[in-house]
């Protein structure tokens, strides 16, 4: 069974910084792809950031592109999260997600990720 844990969020002032983690259990970490995605309160979950098994590849959404950075170390079995330039409006729980099967043109797309962590709160006050 894969297990995703996620960690890293608490509140932070706007234009501050934060760096989530995902822990994934299970030998096979370095074949999934991962994600992260987000969903604010009243409002439908949001593509984030996506890294393909290698970290050669990466992918954001158009609201965090310049802002935060995905990056994975297989070692470890983590990947990780970098948010800076924090925005009220990136108040949100954030969850990783991995995908056993990698398509670009599925990657910001929940439904082509197998396993999912429970999320971590992030909250940015202004």
């Amino acid at each position: 069974q894969v297990q995703l844990v996620e960690s890293g969020g608490g509140l932070v002032q706007a234009g501050g910084s934060l760096r989530l983690s995902c822990a994934v259990t299970g030998r096979a970490f370095s074949r999934y792809a991962m994600g992260w995605f987000r969903q604010a309160p009243g409002k439908e979950r949001e593509f984030v950031a996506a890294i393909t098994t290698s970290g050669t590849f990466t992918y954001y959404g158009d609201s965090v592109k310049g802002r935060f950075t995905i990056s994975r170390d297989n070692a470890k079995n983590t990947v990780h999260l970098q948010m800076n330039s924090l925005k009220p409006e990136d108040t949100a729980v954030y969850s990783c997600a991995a995908s056993v099967v990698f398509q670009q043109n599925t990657v910001e797309r929940g439904a082509a990720y197998d396993y999912w962590g429970q999320g971590t709160q992030v909250t940015v006050s202004s």
